[in-house]
């Protein structure tokens, strides 16, 4: 991966139900992941092995980590542990900005 990244020059993925996602750029053991959410969307509650620390950029999300929800706005933060089960609705047009250690290699698959 390049060492500067213009965001005007990386792709953005459409995931569908109103969730697009943007990879700034990663490490082998740090990645930054630009979220886009329109309101309503949700990203479902799930875990993974990874380290996330996650700044809510623009926008209102209800947050949930391990069954306890707390209402976020632009600059606030989160974060989840390995296999903590963790989800967000968008409660107004927002941006998250993730992070992952190590990087995600799920998100890298068609790339």
């Amino acid at each position: 991966m390049a060492n500067h990244i213009k965001g005007d020059e990386v792709q953005i993925e459409d995931l569908g139900d109103g969730i697009r996602r943007q990879i700034m750029g990663y490490t082998d053991n740090l990645m930054l992941v630009k979220v886009y959410f329109k309101k309503g969307s949700v990203g479902y509650t799930h875990n993974h092995i990874h380290h996330q620390i996650s700044y809510v950029e623009s926008g209102r999300f209800e947050i949930e980590i391990d069954n306890k929800k707390k209402i976020l706005k632009e600059g606030d933060a989160f974060t989840v542990q390995p296999y903590q089960e963790h989800g967000a609705v968008c409660l107004d047009d927002g941006i998250l900005i993730d992070t992952f250690s190590p990087k995600r290699e799920d998100f890298l698959i068609d790339e």
